[in-house]
């Protein structure tokens, strides 16, 4: 055969392999819409629920913090909790991609655009 040929073939099997990437990345990103997190503050008396993405979908709380004299400490445990969602959300979706980096031969540490 002709000389060259093989860096052709080699550029088709990189731009499959780019395909493929780009259709994971999609179909996670789709995925962290419904992956949901939990976070949780003063001992679970407040739990934030998220998407892995990041966007809060609820939030649980105990009705024994519920004292009209400590208003500020459960403001602060629901900012807490909801820091901790958003967090393990982030932590999610990074340990997801890290799959797809993995499936790919890709190191681990490299950054793929969400």
């Amino acid at each position: 055969m002709l000389k060259g040929l093989g860096q052709l073939g080699d550029m088709a099997k990189m731009m499959k392999q780019a395909q493929a990437m780009q259709e994971k990345v999609t179909k996670l990103q789709e995925d962290l819409n419904t992956m949901m997190v939990t976070g949780e503050s003063g001992a679970g008396l407040v739990k934030a629920t998220a998407t892995a993405k990041g966007e809060l979908k609820g939030l649980d709380i105990d009705p024994s913090i519920f004292d009209p004299n400590e208003k500020e400490v459960v403001e602060d445990l629901i900012l807490a909790a909801i820091k901790d969602a958003q967090a393990k959300a982030q932590d999610r979706a990074q340990r997801e991609m890290g799959k797809i980096t993995e499936e790919l031969g890709l190191p681990a540490d490299m950054k793929l655009p969400f």
